[in-house]
């Protein structure tokens, strides 16, 4: 192991942590307030409380500097654009009237008004709200938020360092306004945004901060001369400014690449880098800039994405080199540890053996802690935890859980013909449309309907031994009948069966295939007050036997109506859990893939036409740096032809994907050589459908008309008119209806009016297309 020369002044810090409280205090607050159970008062309360917590906790444990700033009731980006004034000039009446409806409204949107429109924050499975700027748009300060949680953590004598999105990045992640050029560049309005960061810099020196963290994440991707440039003239106004806070500039998910030299040479007082995976070429990269001569180093070595324990020599390797490249070197996570559970001590049905090798933010906090002390102390003082340490990474290695030969022989026997469908889509699409026989504009919804208050108490009956199996079953089934006979009278076309029996899209297989686990108490933050479980992805996976064939083949046994087969694709199943780090991911993904193949072979056995294999992952697992795309693309939509390519013919292959930019990934979509894709796009005002047209895409495409995430219910004309744009650019005999995504999260009433009136828009332009036709 290197040798570690002590350094008395580091010290441990994390850059934020999970928002949710150790029993989703904090969700069941806001949801409460939405329904009026909760007051606005209270809500508050609640979250001040957490944020208390946290930081005691943070504090009890070695955390030397807490992070403010890091808390939300929504997100931290929404925050940011009421940090910055930016308000959509639609949202600034209800902001006015009352802030924090205001806020919410923003989110989530109004029955009149549309919200900010969602998408995944850089590769994870965590949500943003899309700031909407334009020309017009004038910022005015306003760190209230900022400023108060600062205070409170100095009231009760922390250390805190206010933690905040930087200039560059919150542009680079905003999109022009409704009704700007789509070609306007919200980078250009750096200039005007700068002197509102100055206030707000200003306003927290003010109110007692030492250190102010900006953080950069949009930096770890690839970034024309032009944003460059404006990295450099932002941190050299921002640092030459008086009377302001130290300014430590932060990064994660990846290396800074050329921005580093840039950041290096800026006069700030330091620089919080990520060391860990992909993102360890910032060492290299930071030798080679010269260091940090003079500066502070905040050094991301444990990391904070996965949940597996850290390798403490390795972390101790890297501090040994990093100390002599900076003025004082820090230990921190990586990034923010809102994207791991809470607590993996909370897992007590996990096996001791596997229990031992988990690390969730209590754990990571604690490695911190122990990796401090070995700088600070020497490395002696952490022997016990050193030989833990290597006794748990050695357990875990040589564990029989994390192989199976037999899964290993079969990935290694596939074949580049395995991957693809033999017929070509052409004659694939008449064969289906002979079986199908469905109308021009086929109706559809994405998989899941409301999961009821009557779902929840029988799965919580079940798991309590109050009711057995059976009664369970037929719960099940009384809520498949209802499902479907709601689409019958509706008028959908092609069904669903509701997905009642699932807890969650990938929880729900990862629990019947081999080699996964899942925690009972692992929630992570995927927006607002969506939280999931995901599970971890331990060892070889297989398929022990049928896992969506039962349900699927009952409620198609109750209509004559094609009823979708479900499944999560493969690289959702990894994106959404925590994946093993001891093997490539493309191998993992070709594991998951097979087992699919069967589940896909069993459905069209029993008679399956249609069968969806969902992929809402594909484009958030884009690697950040455009060098790594092309071999990711190239196993990520291997592993979903290898799961579908084994269907007849006139069996219909649906994918699904939402909520990300799908812009940069048309020819992978292409790739995957699905028979009909639906995407997220009533957000976004199919965007999506003219990028696909744009791009020539061959297939049948269900540009969503329903934004599922909002409360809302689109009238009859608002969803016409969504789907007149997309019969813009995707003809009509190509083009499905459908909402954005999985009615999971909604309730009935606002359900059976959208869909009620999603129907009725699709008859009414089949009509107009006919008289058109007939005409």
């Amino acid at each position: 192991m290197a040798e570690i020369s002590t350094t008395p002044s580091s010290i441990a810090t994390v850059h934020g942590y999970p928002r949710q409280g150790p029993d989703r205090e904090l969700k069941k607050a806001i949801e409460g307030y939405w329904a009026g159970r909760v007051t606005a008062g209270d809500l508050r309360r609640i979250a001040a409380q957490l944020r208390l917590e946290t930081w005691r906790q943070l504090a009890d444990a070695g955390i030397q500097e807490v992070p403010t700033g890091d808390f939300s009731l929504y997100d931290h980006v929404l925050d940011t654009t009421v940090m910055l004034g930016a308000i959509p000039e639609r949202h600034r009446a209800a902001v006015r009237a009352d802030a924090l409806d205001g806020y919410f409204a923003m989110a989530r949107g109004t029955q009149d008004v549309a919200p900010l429109e969602m998408t995944k924050w850089f590769d994870t499975n965590y949500h943003y709200l899309v700031p909407e700027l334009g020309p017009e748009t004038a910022f005015t300060a306003d760190p209230a938020k900022a400023v108060g949680e600062l205070r409170e953590a100095l009231a009760l004598g922390h250390d805190p360092r206010p933690v905040l999105v930087g200039p560059i990045t919150y542009l680079l992640l905003a999109k022009p306004a409704p009704g700007v050029a789509q070609d306007f560049e919200p980078v250009t309005l750096l200039d005007r945004l700068l002197p509102v960061y100055a206030e707000v810099l200003a306003a927290l020196r003010t109110a007692g901060a030492t250190w102010v963290q900006l953080d950069e994440p949009a930096l770890v991707q690839d970034q024309p001369p032009a944003v460059l440039d404006a990295v450099a003239r932002a941190y050299r106004e921002l640092g030459e400014l008086e009377g302001r806070p130290k300014i430590l500039v932060g990064s994660y998910f990846g290396h800074l690449g050329e921005a580093l030299p840039i950041l290096a040479g800026a006069p700030v007082e330091g620089l919080a880098l990520d060391f860990t995976g992909p993102a360890a070429a910032n060492l290299d990269l930071l030798a080679s800039a010269g260091g940090l001569p003079g500066k502070r180093l905040v050094a991301g070595v444990v990391d904070g994405r996965n949940i597996w324990i850290n390798d403490l020599e390795a972390s101790l390797a890297t501090l040994a080199t990093l100390l002599g490249l900076a003025d004082r070197v820090d230990v921190a996570t990586s990034c923010s540890l809102l994207h791991v559970p809470l607590d993996a001590r909370a897992e007590a049905e996990l096996e001791p053996e596997v229990a031992r090798w988990l690390a969730f933010a209590r754990q990571k906090t604690a490695e911190v802690v122990t990796l401090t002390r070995a700088l600070t102390q020497d490395t002696p003082a952490i022997a016990d935890q050193l030989f833990d340490n290597r006794a748990a990474l050695a357990s875990r290695a040589n564990s029989p859980l994390t192989r199976d030969l037999a899964v290993r022989a079969r990935s290694a026997a596939v074949t580049s013909a395995d991957a693809r469908r033999p017929q070509p889509y052409a004659e694939r699409a008449a064969a289906q449309r002979a079986r199908l026989d469905l109308p021009l504009l086929p109706t559809t919804t994405i998989g899941s309907f409301p999961q009821t208050a009557e779902l929840r108490v029988a799965r919580a009956d079940l798991r309590a031994g109050r009711i057995d199996a059976a009664a369970y079953d037929e719960r099940i089934a009384a809520e498949i009948r209802e499902v479907l006979a709601f689409q019958e009278q509706a008028g959908i076309d092609v069904l669903v069966h509701g997905e009642p029996e699932r807890n969650d899209m990938v929880q729900y297989f990862a629990e019947q295939l081999d080699g996964y686990l899942a925690t009972q108490h692992g929630w992570v933050q995927s927006y607002g007050t969506r939280y999931v479980r995901p599970p971890i992805l331990a060892g070889d996976i297989s398929r022990p036997k049928p896992m969506t064939l039962a349900w699927t083949r009952y409620a198609q046994s109750q209509t004559s109506r094609p009823v979708k087969g479900m499944l999560t694709g493969p690289v959702t199943m990894l994106a959404w859990s925590f994946v093993r780090d001891d093997q490539p991911l493309a191998e993992t993904a070709r594991q998951v893939a097979l087992a699919l193949r069967d589940e896909v072979a069993d459905l069209e056995a029993a008679g399956t036409a249609v069968i969806q294999v969902d992929e809402p992952a594909l484009r958030e697992t884009l690697p950040l740096r455009a060098a790594d795309r092309p071999t990711y693309l190239a196993w990520a939509t291997e592993a979903f032809r290898l799961t579908t390519s084994g269907a007849r013919a006139d069996t219909q292959i649906h994918t699904h994907m939402c909520y990300a930019e799908f812009g940069e990934i048309l020819a992978a979509i292409d790739d995957l050589d699905a028979d009909v894709i639906s995407l997220e796009a009533a957000r976004s005002h199919m965007q999506v459908a003219h990028e696909l047209a744009g791009a020539g895409y061959p297939r049948e495409v269900g540009p969503g008309v329903y934004d599922i995430h909002s409360p809302r219910v689109p009238s009859v004309e608002e969803v016409s008119l969504l789907l007149s744009k997309g019969l813009d650019g995707i003809p009509a005999e190509r083009l499905w209806v459908n909402p954005d995504c999985g009615l999971k999260t909604r309730g009935w009433p606002e359900v059976r009016d959208s869909l009620n009136n999603l129907v009725t828009a699709a008859r009414k332009i089949r009509a107009e297309i006919a008289s058109r036709i007939a005409g």
